[in-house]
């Protein structure tokens, strides 16, 4: 988790306090699909929560160097995305990262949860975005994360 808790003496006898911020990965080859993600769930997905800071991709090359660095808290998966579908990008990182963070993966339609399943992802919400619905699935997974709780997926 990406942890700004405490401070440190700004030279000026002054503890500077830096607020604590949690990064969240959205992958879509689809510039407004993750504009979308990025209003859904704003500056904080919900009261308590602390600030999104975001990791924007649109290669599974990309989101597989992000993801392997370790520093993302939540991750956005696209499964429409192409050429390189979320959803078994999704699957390909719950087994191979060790400790995987939480994978909230967007499906094509409400009928395509199962693949959801499939891909071992811990949330779903289909296309088209519900707002509410994707800020409740992200602020679950992201109080899951911070409390340590296990990746569902």
């Amino acid at each position: 988790m990406a942890d700004g808790g405490g401070g440190h003496d700004g030279g000026d006898g002054h503890a500077a306090v830096v607020e604590q911020t949690v990064r969240v990965l959205v992958y879509s080859d689809d510039r407004t699909v993750r504009t979308a993600v990025h209003t859904a769930l704003g500056r904080r997905p919900a009261p308590g929560l602390p600030r999104v800071d975001y990791v924007d991709c649109a290669t599974a090359y990309a989101v597989t160097r992000e993801m392997d660095a370790g520093r993302i808290d939540l991750a956005v998966f696209d499964g429409e995305a192409t050429p390189t579908g979320g959803l078994g990008l999704c699957r390909q990182m719950k087994d191979e990262i060790f400790n995987c963070p939480p994978v909230l993966v967007l499906t094509g339609r409400p009928q395509d949860a199962w693949l959801a399943t499939w891909s071992k992802a811990d949330a779903a919400v289909p296309h088209p975005l519900d707002p509410e619905l994707l800020a409740e699935n992200a602020a679950a997974l992201l109080r899951d994360r911070l409390a340590g709780a296990p990746s569902r997926g």
